[in-house]
């Protein structure tokens, strides 16, 4: 998303700020995944070990997500506790998703903004100290004794 033109700069800022917006108006959201799982019991009398092409049972819903490094999963059964997690599940892909836009949108900015000269004034209208060095104070605080 590089601009063509200097005036694009204004357009990718608007669209920048759309996105702050949108991000501002993510409800509650969890990570992870949301997976149904169909399974054979292994009973032999059983119809899903008997009837081919039988789906298994289920469906049961698991959510899955890492926490560091392992990979923990959760046993869901339907109802409002699952409708809650799908939707806050979703809501996580959207503030995903707009976090990717704002970090593409951002990058083109960057791209977009000319870079300031050697020696120009930073931020705060001071001029830049030679060699990007910080300014201290100049002097060293003495070490006290500790007291007796």
């Amino acid at each position: 998303m590089v601009p063509d033109k200097p005036g694009d700069l204004p357009d990718l800022e608007r669209r920048r700020d759309d996105l702050y917006r949108q991000l501002g108006q993510v409800g509650d959201f969890r990570r992870g995944s949301l997976n149904e799982v169909r399974r054979k019991c292994g009973k032999p009398n059983c119809a899903c070990a008997q009837q081919p092409g039988h789906p298994g049972h289920g469906p049961q819903y698991n959510l899955t997500r890492s926490e560091n490094g392992r990979t923990v999963a959760r046993h869901l059964r339907p109802g409002p506790e699952l409708d809650k997690i799908r939707r806050e599940v979703a809501e996580y892909e959207r503030f995903r998703d707009l976090v990717g836009q704002v970090t593409e949108v951002s990058e083109a900015i960057c791209e977009a903004r000319p870079a300031a000269p050697p020696g120009a004034a930073g931020d705060d209208g001071s001029p830049s100290p030679p060699g990007g060095e910080k300014r201290g104070s100049g002097t060293r605080s003495r070490r006290r004794r500790p007291p007796r």
